[in-house]
């Protein structure tokens, strides 16, 4: 069992030192493509005041009540989105140094992909743990793994020191789990956008695919599958939808009815 807290952040310092000789272009190449209909295979492309002598005036500049605030939070905002599109319009990959696994989802999925990265990218390389379960999944050592349990970073203070603390870890590549299980949702797609490393999305069948412009027919067919859009059940989801109008407009109906049939029975 592992003590959660600031002892399995010990090797965050390590970052620096790990690095990888050579120019890594296969990525997690044994990841299998067994349901065409959540994933699909993918192959990454090639990786490459002045200051005035003369003050007549001076002006006193009052700031308007909560002007501060929203110049701050447009740039904060303008940050994350920038982050999270910065490896979207293109398919070349970052030289791998760290790699950044979120354990939203069944755990055999991690434990069945850590013996793919690391035949591809070596024994020695980084590959961290963001994870609200206990202990480690099989295959990860605390050699080279550093594990970051959310329950340790409750709240907005401690959402912010996570992203800090990971940010500094200067990320290559960011594996999250969408498995359709309702675990760690947010957290992974908030670390998504603010952490700038390259995507890439596993499903509950162990395939996966880049978060890239490269993929937008993988990305699209997986969101409308998700949303019962695509498959057996996209047609009884369209006619809900093209059926909901009219559901709505008989209950109106029906409920202007008996309430003016009642005010007629009281009359």
């Amino acid at each position: 069992m592992l003590a959660p807290g600031g002892s399995e952040k010990r090797c965050a310092s390590e970052a620096d030192h790990v690095g990888l000789n050579g120019d890594r272009t296969a990525a997690l190449h044994h990841a299998r493509v067994s349901n065409p209909s959540t994933s699909a295979k993918s192959e990454p492309a090639n990786s490459t005041f002045a200051d005035s002598s003369e003050r007549k005036s001076i002006t006193k500049f009052t700031p308007v009540a909560g002007s501060e605030s929203a110049v701050c939070g447009q740039s904060r905002a303008g940050g994350i989105l920038w982050i999270a599109l910065k490896y979207f319009f293109t398919r070349q990959q970052p030289e791998v140094t760290r790699i950044l696994l979120v354990e939203s989802g069944s755990r055999y999925l991690l434990e069945g992909l850590i013996s793919g990265l690391r035949s591809t990218y070596g024994e020695s390389i980084f590959v961290d743990l963001v994870t609200c379960y206990p202990g480690l999944p099989e295959g990860f050592d605390l050699e080279n793994t550093c594990v970051y349990r959310v329950t340790d970073y409750r709240g907005r203070a401690g959402r912010a020191r996570l992203y800090a603390e990971l940010r500094r870890n200067r990320y290559s590549i960011l594996g999250i789990i969408c498995s359709a299980e309702p675990i760690m949702t947010k957290w992974k797609w908030s670390l998504a956008a603010r952490l700038p490393a390259k995507v890439f999305i596993l499903n509950e069948n162990g395939d996966y695919f880049w978060f890239d412009y490269g993929h937008w027919s993988v990305i699209r067919h997986f969101a409308l599958f998700r949303l019962g859009l695509a498959g057996a059940g996209a047609v009884r989801t369209l006619a809900r939808l093209a059926l909901f109008p009219l559901t709505l407009l008989y209950l109106l109906c029906y409920a202007a009815v008996a309430h003016l049939t009642r005010r007629r029975v009281e009359s």
